[in-house]
């Protein structure tokens, strides 16, 4: 799994590493301060795990781009059927 800054709580680690789920989530700044003032489990962000976290920014971009759609952003739409057309029509168009 994939995530920003926003999530590296340990509540959310500990969740993931129970269900044996390999998280690539980089540490805030404020908590990688904090955890050199107390011993602890160091969380390794390595070379493997820089690679892997490339990859998110190809899924940021695309709901970026659906973002830009103000019906899709907004669910204008009344029913699910038509929001789900639309969805499809923004990846074909991004696809294109």
């Amino acid at each position: 799994m994939l995530a920003d800054k926003g999530y590296p709580s340990k509540k959310n680690r500990a969740w993931l590493r129970e269900r044996g789920v390999k998280a690539t989530i980089p540490e805030r700044d404020d908590q990688i301060a904090h955890r050199r003032k107390r011993p602890g489990r160091p969380i390794d962000f390595g070379d493997e795990q820089r690679e892997r976290y490339k990859g998110r920014n190809v899924v940021e971009r695309c709901f970026n781009f659906v973002k830009q759609w103000r019906g899709l952003a907004s669910r204008y739409d009344k029913t699910a059927r038509s929001y789900a057309a639309g969805l499809c029509l923004s990846a074909a168009l991004q696809w294109i």
